[in-house]
Parts: C-alpha cells; structure tokens; sequence
C-alpha cells in the first residue's frame, strides 16, 4: 500500500501557530517517517533532518510559505502524487510481477524559500527514495517542479523499489559512484517511460545531458566506494561544498546527465525497458553501454 501523507493542513497549521509552538508540531507531522532513520547511529532529531534536507522554516517567510502551500493544493498535488506511484507501481508489476513491494509512507513537504543552494542549484526540489517503504520530497512550487509532480515521484518510488528487499542491496561501505549514477539514470528513465522526455528529466541533470567532457568525467569516479564521497561525482560541486564534502570539478546533476546516458545505452542495446531493468546490476549496465 502507498500513503501519501496528507501534510496540507498540518504545515498551514504550524506556519499560522504561535513561534513557540512550531517545533514541536513539526515534529508530530514528521513522526509517520521516524523509521525511515532506522539505520542511523543513536536517536534521529526529525525536525533537525527536515532543515537540512531544505524544509520549509519556522521563523520566517511566513506568508511567502502559506501563498506556496495554496499553489501545491491548488495544483492538486497531493492526490496528483498518490495517482501517479499507483499506477506506477502497476506498470511496474506488469514488467516484473515477482519483486517484493513494501508498504510506501510519503512525505510531501515544502522547501525553504530562504535557502540559497535550494533554490538555485537544486532548482527548488530535493527528494529522498532509496530507503524501503519511504520517499521524501521538498519542493518549491516554480510552475517547472508543478508540472513534473507525477515524474518526479516515480522516479523516487524507482528507488525504492531497486533497493527493497530482494533487490539490490546497499551497503554503504562498498556500494560504488556507478550504482548511484546507474540508479539515478533508471529512475529517470522509468519516469521518462511514463511521461515522456519533456517531463521525465530530473531537472538537475538536464544542463550536462550532452556533455561529453562532463560525462567523461564521471566515469573516472564509477569505481569510487563509500557514500560519504558520493555528493560531487553525482549531484556536483555546488552539494558538496554545501555539505562539507570535497569537490571533483563537475557541475551541478552530473551524475544524473552520465547515469541517463549509461542507462539509455544499456537499453538500446538490450531492448529492454527501464521497469525491465529495474534490478540489473550497475556493473552489467557500464559496461554493455561502454562497449564499443
């Protein structure tokens, strides 16, 4: 089953309260997705993980916030989302009938205005699917990010379901620059199946889709091993220095430009599509879309 939280008039309700009333009620919206933090070390602080992941804030841009929010419910957003993973999830199946689907709690929330980084290189969206039974998304309600809802929730729903049980395991340890990029080329190629090239796009990634010198780049660091060394080679320079991680010299959504053209090499040359391919191996892919 998959809930969309429905967190409308929870985050109106705490952007109308009292200041000194506004954590904790945040806090209450957030415990559905406690789970989600299972794996971390010692007790999560929700509220904490919302502001880092861009959330919306408590102690500004009131009304800017409250004018956002009635532009996601009046696009309908919310039910937009649950309709989209839906019928996602059924096209899925229909490719692959044996995978294990969990339960899916979502988190729709809306990001801060404020934040410079989220708004600019993020280009207002932030999302988060890779642990099972769980997908975040933050976003801003620029008229782009409204348009592709459905796209961007099936290519975090991708996620999920690569790494649920029975799929590909991540181990945070040893998994590869090449997995993340991999699954960020499927995720965006299971969207792109659904809804089109238009729509299907991570937005980040669009900018060094056909550059060949960014591409090249990437793949000097598919070999790369620990997750803590992930943010430049695939989200870019811009996240690692906003998270205190090392840059490599690459744009903004490199990863996901190099990913998309891995992927669509791997299934132009197998036949198969993206919701075929949902657990190959990110090994298998490079190197069928390497070959000359």
């Amino acid at each position: 089953m998959i809930t969309v939280l429905d967190t409308y008039p929870d985050i109106r309700r705490i952007l109308r309260a009292p200041l000194a009333e506004r954590t904790e009620l945040l806090r209450a919206m957030l415990e559905p997705v406690t789970d989600m933090y299972r794996y971390f070390p010692g007790e999560v602080d929700l509220v904490a993980m919302h502001q880092m992941a861009s959330g919306f804030p408590l102690d500004r841009d009131e009304q800017r916030c409250l004018d956002a929010l009635e532009t996601l419910a009046q696009a309908d957003a919310w039910s937009r989302i649950q309709r989209a993973l839906e019928d996602a999830l059924t096209a899925q199946l229909a490719a692959t009938p044996d995978i294990q689907v969990p339960d899916i709690t979502v988190l729709f929330v809306l990001g801060d205005p404020g934040d410079a980084h989220f708004m600019g290189p993020c280009l207002g969206m932030t999302a988060n699917g890779s642990m099972p039974g769980f997908i975040v998304i933050t976003l801003w309600p620029f008229a782009e990010n409204v348009e592709r809802l459905e796209a961007t929730a099936v290519h975090e729903l991708n996620h999920n379901l690569r790494y649920s049980p029975g799929g590909v395991v991540w181990n945070p340890m040893t998994v590869t620059v090449g997995e993340h990029v991999v699954s960020e080329g499927l995720a965006d190629a299971f969207a792109r199946q659904l809804y089109g090239d238009e729509l299907g796009y991570a937005r980040i990634g669009v900018p060094a889709l056909r550059d060949d010198a960014v591409f090249a780049k990437v793949l000097t660091g598919l070999d790369i091993t620990g997750m803590q060394n992930f943010t430049a080679w695939v989200h870019g320079d811009a996240s690692a220095e906003r998270y205190g991680a090392t840059p490599v010299g690459l744009p903004t959504g490199a990863g996901y430009a190099a990913g998309n053209r891995l992927v669509d090499a791997y299934l132009a040359a197998t036949g198969r599509t993206a919701a075929q391919a949902l657990h190959a191996d990110s090994a298998e892919i490079i190197a069928t879309a390497l070959r000359k």
